[in-house]
Parts: structure tokens; C-alpha cells; sequence
């Protein structure tokens, strides 16, 4: 593709030589001539004099210096350099396409409904009652349990799981080893100390457009129901407790854990690692830095760190003086000493 036409498709500005031929994507580091990169974190800003891409996704504020031996860079100027090299991968790496169809070593139940155009892989388990939208890809060993519904575009990679009853939209997207509808983590505890399961019976709900990631689990609740809202995405290894809701395209990062009853507004992000201590509400576009521990309620807009959490302003003058503790408590001895020596001397 030449830069211009790919300058055209995104909407940038370009700046240099429109008949470059770009063949592919690269980072600043790896890249070779043909390559197209990005710049959007000036931590990499010392890269751009030596890369060997063609050409650099940048916007207007960054000045490129070339070291005098390197050939020119060209530059698309972009308000959002790193959401364009996304939709530049696009151009060149079109995801693996399926022949629809059912492979020879898939159950599905006889009652099971099927879309259009579906793909479905080897050693497939599909239970009675399920019905499955059009153009859907369901890789080796996925298994969709009874009375299951599933939107349209549905991609699911191998060893995935939904359990009975389930609810998916359209173009949801589940990795590798995803449990949804697994039971919550509900016992009761009987008098001897023993503890008795609560059934968990109720559904969770996933809407259009979300994307969990390998390996996490998206508990069932005993009444309600637990749901994940438009456009959320859950990174690898994350616990949506029982009757958890996840707001609008709020972001969960590895390992976050929901804890039962917890509402995660919309557009928050929860970094790695984020425990919340369930039946408390997380308000709209907050955010949770790494490690968190959330006791209460969090208020919109509000950027909490630390454990329990609380304002990162405040977090941060908290771990200045931690910092400083040690020499704090030679002091507080050395005017202990000090009084005591006065009061002695009184005496």
C-alpha cells in the first residue's frame, strides 16, 4: 500500500514522500524499511532519530531529528497515534477466516439452533436448546451448555465455556479457557462450622461488543443476575464475582477481582491486580491503580490507589512519608531521650 493512499484511509496529514511503499506494521525499535510504527509515549521518543521504518504515526506537537546517516521518515500526523496503528495492523493482518460448517467430531443436540455461516471446530459440545447467530466461530472444545443464546459474529477460542441459560450479544469475542456462568462462590454456614452450597441459578448476561481474555471467569449469582455491559473488556485471569455488574467500556486489567454484588460504573479502568470487596459501587470513569484494595465505595471520576484505597494525591503523600518513616523514628527516639534527660536534670 502506498503511504499516501494509507494517509488517506486513516485521515492524516502527511508529511513526505506519498509513493513509499508500506508492506507492513512494526515498533519503533524492530521496524525495517517498508514498516510503518507510531509514536504515542514520549518514554520512546529517543527511538525516532535511528528507527529504520519508512514512516511513523506521530502527532502534530513531535519534532522528528534524524541521525545524518539515516534515511528520510516520513510522518502521518494523527490526533491519536496509537488508535490509527491499530486500525493500520487491520490493513495488513486480516483475521483467519473459517468455511462455515460443522466439524465431524461436534455434537450439537438436535433441538440446537445455528446460524448462518457458523463454523463449528472439533470435539464442539452443543446442548439442547441453544441458538447461535449468524457468521459465529467456535474453535476445538468450546462448549455451549443447555438453553444458551448468542448473538451474531460470535468468536470463541478453544476450551471456552457457557454455561445453562447464558446470554451473549453480537461480536462478542471469549479467549481461551473463558467460564462464563460458572457458579459463584456461595455458601452458607451451618452451626458444626460445615458450610452448605447455595444453588446459583441465575443467568449472566453479556452485551454487544465485550471481550474477555484467557482464562477469566464470569460467576452466576443465586437471584439477579451478573452482566458485563457494551463494550467492556476483561483482561486475562479476572473474577467477576455473582451478581457483579461491569459498566460500559470499562477496562478490567489482569487478575482484578469482583467480589460479590460489586457495580463497576461506565469507562473505568481497574489496573492489574484491583480487589474490590464486592457490595459497593465503583462510579463512572473512575480509576483504580495496580495492586488496590477497595473496601467502599468509589465516587465517579475519582483516580484511587493503595490498600485500602483512596485518593492517589493523598496515596502518594502517604508513601513520601513511609518513605521517610525510619528517619522519623530516630527522631521521635532522640527527643524521647532528650525529654527524658531534661526531666532528670529537673528532678
Amino acid at each position: 500500500m502506498k503511504l499516501g493512499e494509507l494517509a488517506a484511509r486513516l485521515g492524516c496529514t502527511l508529511e513526505g514522500d506519498a509513493q513509499v511503499e508500506i508492506l507492513g506494521t512494526e515498533g519503533l525499535e524492530s521496524a525495517k524499511p517498508g514498516d510503518i510504527s507510531f509514536l504515542s509515549n514520549p518514554r520512546y521518543a529517543h527511538e525516532l532519530p535511528r528507527t529504520r521504518a519508512s514512516a511513523v504515526l506521530v502527532t502534530e506537537k513531535v519534532v522528528i531529528k534524524r541521525d545524518a546517516k539515516m534515511p528520510a521518515l516520513a510522518a502521518l500526523r494523527s490526533e491519536n497515534p496509537y488508535l490509527d496503528f491499530a486500525r493500520t495492523i487491520e490493513f495488513f493482518h486480516s483475521p483467519q477466516k473459517y468455511l462455515p460448517g460443522i466439524h465431524p467430531t461436534a455434537v450439537v443436540a438436535k433441538s440446537a439452533r445455528i446460524g448462518e455461516g457458523a463454523y463449528v471446530g472439533p470435539h464442539c459440545f452443543i446442548d439442547e436448546e441453544v441458538e447461535i447467530g449468524r457468521n459465529a466461530v467456535l474453535h476445538s472444545l468450546v462448549t455451549l451448555y443447555r438453553n444458551v443464546k448468542i448473538g451474531d459474529d460470535f468468536l470463541a477460542h478453544s476450551q471456552t465455556v457457557v454455561r445453562e441459560d447464558c446470554r451473549i450479544g453480537n461480536r462478542v469475542i471469549l479467549q481461551n479457557g473463558v467460564v462464563v456462568g460458572g457458579d459463584g462462590f456461595g455458601f452458607a454456614k451451618r452451626a458444626d462450622g460445615s458450610w452448605h452450597k447455595i444453588q446459583q441459578h441465575a443467568r449472566v448476561v453479556i452485551e454487544d461488543d465485550v471481550e474477555i481474555q484467557a482464562n477469566s471467569c464470569i460467576d452466576r449469582a443465586t437471584v439477579g443476575e451478573t452482566r458485563i455491559r457494551r463494550g467492556a473488556k476483561i483482561d486475562d485471569l479476572v473474577l467477576v464475582g455473582h451478581a457483579c455488574e461491569v459498566g460500559e467500556d470499562t477496562i478490567l486489567c489482569g487478575q482484578v477481582g469482583l467480589a460479590g454484588s460489586t457495580r463497576v460504573g461506565n469507562r473505568c479502568i481497574l489496573a492489574g491486580q484491583v480487589g474490590a470487596a464486592g457490595h459497593l459501587e465503583i462510579g463512572d470513569g473512575a480509576v483504580i491503580s495496580s495492586q488496590s484494595g477497595v473496601p467502599t465505595d468509589v465516587r465517579p471520576g475519582a483516580l484511587m490507589s493503595g490498600y485500602p484505597a483512596m485518593e492517589n494525591k493523598l496515596w502518594l503523600k502517604v508513601m513520601a512519608a513511609l518513605k521517610r518513616l525510619p528517619e522519623l523514628q530516630k527522631t521521635v527516639r532522640e527527643l524521647a531521650a532528650e525529654m527524658a534527660r531534661i526531666k532528670s536534670a529537673e528532678k
